[in-house]
């Protein structure tokens, strides 16, 4: 009895005990090892993806400064302090570029900067390693090359791991090139600019302290230490330049010798720990592989929002429309945000970025089940699927008007805007490529209506975007050969006085083919493809031309918004005015009643610098775009246009009560006032009794050509010579 007491109370608990213990320790060691396998797989894709991303990143890093104006100009006039400033202290202090070049087209130095000695490396040893990506590079610029450009990569490149004086580094090549495209530029004579970022020293302990790797370090022969992981560097040629090595993270050899203090206590404490620690093992593991899975969507997610990429939403896209029923409805949605540039140029790219974020929130909202890519800087795509064309058009309606709704950012209220291009396609026939570039043109024809609106794609759009591309290539060929761009003069008079105080110029279109093509048509477009300053100059420059031989009359000229924010406006006004010798007060800049209220920054500050100068501004069309006298109040101008609107009924008192208002205003406001559209003398006396200072119109003159207008102020001034 006693014996079977002892097995039962004893011998079989403690062989029971024992036996589950040392099942319970044999799988520890095997968990264990498996986390560790798991653990160091995990750092060596972290560390593969770090590598593959590094020459890109170098690349990237250097268009925010290549891909410039003012650093094309600087560098062509040799600026050393400025180049030093922007394309070497700037790059080494916000990127980390450990040294930076700038060769001329020829290959010959420009600038250098080296962040610190860096033991036997020399100016000769960074040539040798950066002349054959520079020969490279220059090679393709003179073959005009654009292999590889894209929405996010703005100019071809050379870049490779190579060695500098026996030091491995990243080294990166980028033609110094125009953003705005109005600094023209022989193909092969751009000056390029170097980057390099040494592999070895800083970076390894960056890499390590920022992803939280032991030891890390850079090594130039291969290491045999089977306690640490390696992952060779490759050059584009195929030689490995060296390795980075550390020392994995073993989460499983952890918990294990944690563990094993409390096996030897005893059996059941190595039960309840082992039992704990597999549970602590599961959680690690788990989290492992969540890790592993975060780090392969990061190739399918745009790091900003976590929106799809464009690469995964094409091939979403492709697989959805391949697996669509006969019945099934697909619609691509192309968002373009609305004055997002403007944003980004106010209160910088961190704001920009913010606001890139505060979008996609919006969007997630509005469609939590739907598709969403960005694809671009201020582009996002959508996939909706299986709803009607009515639901659809009414889900772009939705995101224009939330997209209308102001941003809070850091305290600051940011109204920007969308255009939204639709394209729908039933059944499993559609290709992706020809939705896309359906809901690209649907997007075009958006913006063309104004901005803050949708559209869906139809056949007709086709065409009309076909049309649209010959007008294009046919106003820059206009421009280009500056014989079809002309100048029209619509004389203004004085309401009580038969001769002109002053002239409007007008750019007319007389088109080779199609004949007088309208402002209306020409102007918006310019606009649109960047051809407004072009067209804005000429004018202006006729316009001074013709008032330094004419005395006694003024000039107006008008001005877009695109040429107001522009930092070069004020001085390419002044210039002009100087070259011909005219009084600044004897032009006026006429603009637009929703820019003048609501300007930009940039705007604001130009119109004071040239009201501060003498020229005078005017409020075009006034009254049509905003109803309430009070918003113009602070408005800093000259005159109001009183738009022609208001002018025809005021012979017969329907809009006298208006007009008057309008004119009092000014009056009190200390401005002048210009009727527009006068057609009849009973407008005119209409005009002269309630106070209006000028009359513009059909009553007086058309718009004429400039030697009309040098013979109607000449004969004009004769007569008033004679009497």
């Amino acid at each position: 009895m006693k014996q079977s007491q002892l097995l039962v109370k004893w011998i079989v608990p403690a062989s029971v005990s024992a036996l589950v213990g040392a099942m319970l320790l044999g799988t520890l060691y095997w968990a264990a090892a498996r986390t560790d396998e798991v653990a160091a797989a995990r750092q060596k894709d972290l560390v593969t993806l770090i590598v593959s991303k590094l020459q890109s990143s170098v690349a990237h890093d250097q268009e925010s400064a290549t891909v410039w104006d003012d650093a094309v100009v600087k560098t062509r006039e040799r600026d050393l302090e400025w180049l030093d400033v922007n394309l070497g202290q700037w790059m080494n202090t916000y990127f980390g570029h450990d040294a930076a070049f700038v060769l001329s087209a020829d290959g010959k130095p420009i600038y250098e900067f080296i962040a610190k000695p860096f033991g036997a490396s020399t100016a000769t040893d960074f040539y040798r390693a950066y002349s054959p990506l520079a020969s490279r590079l220059h090679k393709r610029l003179a073959a005009a090359d654009q292999e590889g450009i894209s929405d996010r990569v703005l100019s071809i490149g050379e870049s490779d791991l190579t060695f500098v004086g026996g030091r491995p580094a990243v080294i990166s090549v980028k033609p110094i090139v125009s953003d705005t495209g109005e600094i023209k530029q022989r193909a092969g004579e751009e000056n390029l600019h170097i980057a390099v970022r040494f592999l070895d020293r800083d970076l390894p302990i960056q890499i390590g302290g920022e992803y939280q790797f032991a030891e890390m370090q850079f090594m130039t022969t291969m290491p045999h230490d089977k306690g640490h992981s390696q992952i060779a560097l490759r050059s584009k040629s195929g030689e490995i330049i060296g390795y980075f090595n550390w020392h994995p993270f073993e989460p499983g050899t952890n918990v294990l010798d944690a563990t094993l203090p409390v096996i030897g206590l005893s059996v059941v404490a190595i039960f309840i720990a082992a039992s704990l620690a597999g549970h602590a093992i599961w959680g690690r593991s788990v989290k492992l592989n969540s890790n592993r899975q975060e780090l392969q969507s990061l190739a399918l997610r745009d790091t900003l929002t976590g929106l799809a990429n464009r690469a995964h939403f094409q091939n979403e896209l492709v697989v959805r429309l391949q697996r669509s029923k006969p019945e099934d409805v697909r619609s691509v949605l192309f968002i373009d945000l609305d004055r997002f540039k403007a944003v980004n140029d106010t209160y910088g790219h961190p704001i920009g970025d913010k606001l890139i974020a505060l979008v996609a929130e919006r969007m997630r909202d509005i469609l939590p089940n739907a598709l969403i890519g960005r694809i671009g800087g201020d582009e996002f795509t959508v996939l909706l699927e299986m709803i009607g064309s009515s639901e659809v058009a009414d889900t772009a309606n939705r995101i224009v008007a939330s997209l209308r709704e102001p941003f809070e950012i850091e305290g600051v209220y940011i109204t920007i805007g969308a255009s939204v291009g639709v394209a729908t396609a039933t059944g499993p026939g559609a290709e992706a490529n020809e939705l896309t570039r359906q809901a690209d043109i649907a997007l075009y024809h958006a913006k063309a209506a104004g901005r803050n609106a949708y559209a869906v794609f139809g056949d007709h759009m086709d065409e009309l975007l076909r049309t649209r591309r010959k007008l294009e290539h046919s106003l820059r060929d206009a421009l280009a050969g500056g014989t079809q761009i002309e100048v029209a003069y619509q004389p203004v008079y004085l309401a009580d006085s038969s001769g002109p105080c002053s002239v409007e110029a007008l750019a007319r279109w007389i088109h080779p083919e199609l004949g007088p093509i309208g402002p209306d048509v020409f102007i918006p477009l310019a606009e649109e493809i960047g051809l407004i300053h072009k067209i804005g100059s000429l004018v202006l420059e006729d316009a001074c031309s013709l008032i330094a031989f004419l005395p006694s009359i003024s000039a107006a000229v008008n001005a877009s918004a695109a040429e107001l924010s522009s930092p070069g406006y004020p001085l390419r006004v002044l210039s002009t005015l100087a070259k011909w010798g005219v009084e600044p007060s004897r032009l006026e800049i006429e603009i637009t009643e929703s820019l003048a209220i609501n300007g930009e920054q940039e705007t604001e500050r130009n119109i004071t610098m040239l009201r501060t100068a003498g020229v005078k501004f005017a409020i075009d069309d006034f009254g049509t775009g905003y109803s309430s006298f009070s918003r113009v109040q602070n408005v800093t101008v000259d005159r109001l246009k009183i738009d022609k609107s208001f002018i025809e009924g005021i012979s017969g008192g329907q809009n006298s009560a208006i007009v008057e208002a309008i004119i009092n205003m000014a009056r009190a406001q200390g401005l002048q006032t210009t009727a527009e559209g006068v057609e009849t003398n009973e407008q005119r006396e209409a005009l002269k009794s309630l106070g209006c200072n000028n009359v513009q119109g059909f009553l007086m003159s058309r718009p004429i050509a400039r030697e009309e207008v040098m013979a109607l102020v000449n004969t004009g001034n004769a007569k008033h010579g004679r009497g």
